[in-house]
């Protein structure tokens, strides 16, 4: 069965588009078909995997239009990880769905048709609680919060656990989250272990025990269209999405089992 992984925090930069790609990429390297929706107007995840924003039909063909999401969907350089690429036209999609009947169920029904070609979707949500944040959610079995290590990141979180609540009550009764990654984690900084071991009290088994940390190159990473395990397979920060993937996996597949 495929399972459909939404990434969503509302707050920006906090390494939300960079675990999209990276866990991606490692589950694909783990050998899982993996599927990356961009939904985000910024598009930072397709070009963070060397395509244009600019280029060719995007997800807001399959929004707006009813474009069949495999008629948008193209392979990357890692045989089992494939892109469903957004483009800077969905800037404008939150207005145009505004009347729209069904709104929040059209990025659900356009998955729908293509689950049982992967193991996994990923959705990369844009950084607010908008419509395209909604319809990512609707879409999904599973919420992943990408979770950086500072002051006001229980703040962002709190608020955007009321949404899927929400969500939950109205639109997708099954929505349940996955789990939190903490990102862009600093040991060098007493304040990053203090949110961290906060997150973990709070939070318990639901914080994945890998932490992704900060590092250059996964920085640079995005700048070659490429993630880090085809960029510099060696950093610290490929280390840290592989154990993250395989910790997922061992997570997602033991639920299934």
């Amino acid at each position: 069965m495929t399972r459909v992984v939404a990434l969503a925090n509302q707050k920006g930069g906090v390494g939300k588009t960079t675990t999209a790609i990276n866990l991606g990429a490692s589950l694909a390297a783990c050998e899982r078909k993996v599927l990356l929706v961009d939904l985000d107007p910024q598009a930072n995840a397709t070009s963070g995997l060397g395509f244009s924003k600019n280029e060719g039909q995007s997800m807001y063909q399959v929004i707006l239009d009813g474009l069949a999401l495999r008629a948008i969907v193209r392979p990357t350089e890692l045989p089992s990880l494939f892109i469903a690429p957004s483009s800077v036209d969905l800037v404008g999609a939150e207005v145009e769905l505004s009347d729209a009947d069904r709104r929040e169920f059209r990025v659900q029904g356009a998955i729908e048709a293509a689950k049982g070609e992967f193991d996994y979707i990923l959705i990369d949500s844009p950084p607010s609680l908008g419509l395209l944040t909604i319809n990512g959610l609707t879409a999904a079995d599973s919420v992943l919060v990408p979770m950086q290590c500072e002051y006001f990141a229980m703040e962002g979180v709190s608020q955007l656990l009321t949404t899927i609540e929400r969500v939950r009550d109205s639109l997708n009764p099954e929505l349940e989250i996955e789990g939190i990654a903490l990102t862009m984690y600093d040991d060098r900084m007493n304040l990053a272990r203090q949110v961290a071991q906060e997150v973990r009290g709070h939070f318990g088994d639901k914080v994945y025990r890998t932490v992704i940390p900060r590092n250059v190159r996964l920085g640079e990473a995005p700048s070659f269209g490429k993630p880090i395990i085809l960029y510099d397979i060696r950093s610290r920060g490929s280390e840290a999405y592989v154990s993250l993937a395989k910790e997922f996996i061992e997570r997602a597949e033991n639920v299934r089992a």
